[in-house]
């Protein structure tokens, strides 16, 4: 999945406008435009199509949290310069503030059956022996479940 694809779907997801994005940006405190916003959200294949660095995605999920949990006292975290699926699964998670048990529902939703050994093993640090790199269809699926969730008479293809 690309960045401009995660950020598309957390929008169509939780049927954010682009004023709102703006804000989440603002709560990391970079400034991003409406302009901005329109042309990461757009196709690849049109012209004003602008491809979401992996530290743009990072500041706007830092932001999420912060919408979705607080902004916590003292410095903000610094954007990732590098992001991996772990990565944004993390920041999801800690935004939405979701146990192992309420993922796993949630993977449920969209049939798709993973242990709270194998889930666990996304959150673990690269260097330890038990993580496993979170593939495009863990994240796509979670995604897609927190939708059906959120909105279920929805069968959500707008955000493809």
């Amino acid at each position: 999945m690309t960045n401009n694809d995660i950020l598309r779907r957390v929008r169509y997801t939780f049927d954010l406008k682009d004023n709102e994005m703006v804000e989440i940006f603002s709560l990391a405190e970079f400034n991003a435009t409406e302009e901005q916003v329109a042309a990461w959200l757009k196709k690849e294949e049109d012209d004003t199509f602008i491809k979401l660095s992996d530290t743009e995605l990072a500041i706007f999920l830092n932001g999420f949290i912060n919408l979705k949990r607080g902004k916590r006292e003292g410095e903000q975290p610094k954007p990732e310069d590098a992001l991996n699926n772990n990565m944004v699964f993390q920041k999801l998670r800690i935004a939405l503030n979701l146990k192992a048990e309420e993922i796993l529902e949630i993977l449920q939703l969209v049939d798709f059956r993973l242990s709270k050994h194998e889930l666990s093993a996304f959150f673990r640090k690269p260097d330890n022996k038990h993580y496993r790199e979170c593939k495009d269809q863990i994240l796509r699926n979670f995604l897609l479940g927190v939708q059906r969730q959120l909105r279920p008479n929805d069968n959500g293809s707008a955000a493809e």
